[in-house]
């Protein structure tokens, strides 16, 4: 008795008309996606806070242009904030002759030089890092809160374009579930998030955060809660 190595099977393939179809279909699913992930990415949506009173502290991205650090006194004078922190890494240069050495010093004397001084601006500088930036600064920056003794149950996080929606998990991954996470973004003054690849800057901008939304959803695992990793994102010494 011998046993088959080999088995007839039918297979069904698409006739030009079928194939056209699909073709059609996967066309417009791409191009609706499109049109949804710039904007999707882009979204703003402040937090609630307790008893719907919104988040009193805001926190603004220190690199931000001056355009996009306008939009946040903007937004800071609308709601409902107490205080403003500004975040960030080491940095060199800056305009009008003036030099700093992180970001967050350079958003913070933009702020407090366009009408902020009175709100008590506090610059909260990151440590350098050649990966997992946005993530540090968040966790610099609560650190810095629990340091100054402040009960955050919500804030907002003050961002620009598609960077916004992947700033807002990395504050939520570092602040942890008893804090609520807004983010509120500028919109970009190279591109429209609704229309990003129609220029080179937007396509840039809003393919590179796709990949790293994925990258940070499937491949990111923050060291534990106040380790050393956590804080300067390479492995402590002589371990």
């Amino acid at each position: 008795m011998t046993t088959a190595l080999f088995r007839r099977r039918s297979v069904w393939l698409p006739t030009p008309a079928g194939a056209l179809l699909v073709l059609v279909v996967l066309v417009s699913a791409i191009v609706l996606w499109g049109r949804w992930i710039g904007g999707h990415l882009a979204e703003s949506d402040p937090a609630s806070g307790r008893a719907g009173a919104g988040a009193k502290l805001l926190v603004v991205e220190g690199w931000l242009s001056e355009s996009e650090l306008a939009a946040a006194v903007a937004a800071f004078r609308v709601g409902r904030y107490q205080r403003v922190v500004a975040s960030g890494g080491p940095f060199e240069d800056w305009q009008e002759g003036r030099t700093f050495s992180s970001y967050a010093e350079r958003a913070a004397d933009y702020l407090r030089r366009h009408g902020l001084a009175e709100t008590g601006v506090v610059a909260v500088p990151a440590p350098a890092s050649a990966q997992d930036r946005s993530y540090l600064s968040a966790v610099v920056v609560r650190d810095w809160a629990e340091a100054a003794g402040l009960r955050v149950d919500a804030i907002d996080v003050f961002s620009s374009g598609a960077h916004g929606h992947r700033t807002r998990m990395v504050y939520r991954m570092a602040f942890g579930p008893s804090v609520e996470v807004g983010i509120v973004t500028a919109r970009p003054s190279q591109y429209d998030p609704e229309r990003w690849w129609k220029t080179s800057v937007g396509a840039k901008a809003v393919v590179g955060e796709v990949l790293s939304v994925a990258w940070t959803h499937c491949c990111f695992w923050p060291a534990g809660r106040g380790s050393f990793s956590e804080r300067w994102a390479v492995p402590e010494p002589g371990r």
